[in-house]
Formats: structure tokens, sequence, C-alpha cells
């Protein structure tokens, strides 16, 4: 009975966010767009009256020399910049602490985020500290909490997959306690972002699977979700049938620019559907295994998306069929049972035929419990799943997972 009550309690919470959302701004980014788009930024940042801008990137991407181009175009546009890249894969507290006093510092005027969904993440959250400094990071986490107009924010993917430059979260590391937690807020989402299909060019077979993985579950788990509208499915399914023509095309030859470009844009649909949609509990599991064990993010959803896509059984089979039916993946005469689980049984098959594994080595038994309370935690309420997911069963989607 105490179950029931509860669960009846996460769906009010849920509808009434969703209603709540109907009256927030959900403009979405200017793009820029197109291969060697990224070198028309410095002007169109000029043209803001924007003069020192801090670029928030990693010493991979500085090393590799991928941002010397826009660091080019930048001096040839007379704008000073500032470059902080000790960005960590998972950006913790001390490291957007580090960020903010980088841009305060330097007296900069906007932020130039480049690079993966790590310094998109730490970008956004050192701008929401900028504008609220005497808030923590741990105060900001959550819904809503954040009030204040970032600073003028242009966001530069280098993967395809975070959707980052059109979301409005940032997940923050704790170190003190390895966890992940979101800071979310409408105000987090980019005004500008660029998406120059060259920057993704250089990208190993293994992270554009895992990335690709990653954008593939934003699309679905919005898809599936109750809190859809009629632009988030939209978004879903352009980016589910681009995902699924091109994804495999960008593994098997990294030079596909048009493969390229296709996969920017669908990471960018799904990051607009969920963004509004929201995720679900693949996401909650996957951000603990990376907190607590480093796992990639795009990995971690890779994995772990046909198992908790199975668990959720019958309550999925119809927009799962649908998606089938999207992608012309099974026999339209199939009924929506068959057709969800050959889509599902397809997500398997892409997993493997792009050397993604299908469990993980790294869980701990010790760890289990904790898993799945932290997981619960983020997701109950605030994910609005199809079905909602208890302790017991969460256990053993995780115990699933283990190798």
């Amino acid at each position: 009975m105490f179950w029931t009550f509860r669960k009846c309690y996460y769906r009010i919470n849920q509808k009434v966010l969703k209603l709540a959302l109907c009256f927030m701004n959900w403009k979405e980014p200017t793009l820029l767009e197109g291969e060697g788009a990224v070198l028309k930024l410095p002007a169109f940042i000029k043209t803001k009256g924007i003069n020192k801008v801090l670029v928030v990137t990693d010493k991979g991407l500085m090393n590799l020399h991928i941002l010397d181009p826009l660091f080019k175009e930048l001096t040839k546009e007379e704008m000073e910049y500032v470059v902080f890249d000790e960005v960590q894969p998972n950006p913790t507290i001390g490291n957007i602490e580090a960020c903010k006093d980088a841009y305060i510092n330097n007296k900069c005027q906007g932020i130039i985020a480049f690079g993966g969904g790590s310094p998109m993440d730490c970008a956004k959250a050192a701008g929401a500290r900028v504008v609220q400094p005497k808030k923590s990071v741990r105060q900001m986490r959550g819904y809503l909490k954040v009030h204040k107009k970032l600073p003028p924010f242009f966001a530069v993917p280098t993967t395809a997959g975070t959707g980052s430059e059109t979301t409005l979260a940032a997940v923050v590391s704790d170190p003190s306690t390895h966890e992940k937690n979101a800071i979310a807020d409408i105000v987090l989402r980019p005004k500008y972002a660029v998406l120059d299909p060259s920057l993704t060019v250089g990208l190993p077979p293994h992270i554009t699977s895992t990335t690709g993985m990653d954008a593939l579950t934003h699309a679905v788990e919005a898809y599936i979700g109750k809190s859809n509208v009629k632009s988030t499915i939209r978004y879903s399914e352009e980016a589910v049938k681009l995902i699924h023509t091109n994804l495999e095309k960008a593994y098997n030859n990294g030079k596909d620019i048009e493969a390229r470009s296709n996969m920017l844009k669908a990471s960018y649909l799904a990051g607009c559907a969920f963004t509004r949609a929201f995720v679900g509990y693949v996401h909650a599991i996957a951000h603990n295994l990376g907190g607590l064990y480093g796992v990639p993010h795009g990995l971690a959803n890779a994995v772990i998306l046909p198992y908790v896509l199975e668990w959720y059984g019958k309550s999925i089979y119809k927009p799962l069929s649908r998606l089938a039916d999207l992608i012309n993946l099974t026999d339209k005469e199939l009924s929506e049972e068959e057709k969800a689980k050959a889509y599902i049984e397809e997500i398997r098959n892409m997993n493997k035929r792009m050397n993604i594994p299908t469990k993980f080595d790294c869980i701990k038994e010790e760890d289990v419990m904790t898993i799945v309370r932290r997981a619960l935690k983020e997701g109950n309420p605030g994910y609005p799943v199809p079905k909602i997911m208890n302790e017991q069963e969460c256990e053993k989607v995780v115990r699933e997972l283990m190798k």
C-alpha cells in the first residue's frame, strides 16, 4: 500500500513539473552549421559587443591542436581570449571553481565551451557560479536553483553524443562522495552553438560509437517517457532515424563528413528532446557508474540501455514498435511486442558491431546497493519514466550488468 501511494506521489510530481515547463522559454540556440562553421564564430561573437572570452576545453584537445584555427580567427578579429584547459573527464566541484576564478580574474565577457560533455558541463556550472557567487555548486544541484542568466555562452561540441550544446543541465562530480549530480535550470541552455562536422573527423572509433549511443539513449529515453510534447516526439524520431542511418557509417569511416554532420545534428536533436522530456533509469544508473568507477558516460549508457528497456517490458512496446517501423526494422504486420523486442535486439547488435561490451567488470559487490539507492534517488520522482522502479527491481538490473 505504501509503495502505491509513493508511486502516486511520483506521478503527481512529474505532472506538475511537466505543466510548469509549459511556461518556460524553450527557444533553441542560434546555430552556426556546416564544415568550417567554427571559423565564423569569432566574427559572430564580435557582433555581440564581446571583446574578451574564456575558452573552456581540455588538455587532450589542446595537445591535438584542434583549437588552433579558432585561436587564429580570434586573433584576426582582435579579440582577447584566455584558455582554461584543466577540465577533467568528470568535472569536479574544485574543477568548476577554478574555471569560475579564471573567468572572473581575467575579466572575461563571455564563454566558449569547446569539447565534449565535460568541458560543456564545467563551463555551464562555472558560469552559474559567476552569476551566483553566494551559492555553492552543491546548493545549485537539482532543478531551477540558478535563476540568473549566464554570461554569453557559445557551445562548440567536438563529439556527437552529449547534446550539451542545447541542454539545460550540467553534470557535476562530488569527489567527497563519488556522486554525480546534475544542475538543471533553463538558464543553463546555451544561446549559441556551432555544429561543425570537421571537428569530429578525428574522433577514434570507440569514442564515435559510445558518444553516438549516448545520443540514441537520449532520444529513446525522452521518447518513451511521460513528459513528451509534440516537439520532443518529433526531435526524438528525427534523431533516431539519423543515428540508425549514420552512426555505423561514421564508426567505420571517420572521414565520412556527411555521416559526421548527420550525427552532430542527431545529437543536437536528441538534446532538444531530453532537455524538456527528460531521461530515465539508464542515465540514473550510468551516472553512478561514472561517479564510482569513472566509466565514460556514453559507454555506460550504451551498455545499460537494452537492459533497462527489457525491464520496462510491455509499458514501452507501443513507442518502441513505432521506432522499429521508423527505421524499417521489421515486417509491419508484426505485433507491437515483436517489433519492440526486435528494436531492443537491434540496439544489442549495434553495440556488438561496434565492439561495445555487454557487461561491466568494474561493479563491486559491496557497491551494488549504493548504486541502487543513488540511482533511485536521482530517478524518483524527477524522471517521468514509463514504469517506476523499486529497490529490488533496480538491484536485479544492476546485477544483470555485472560480469
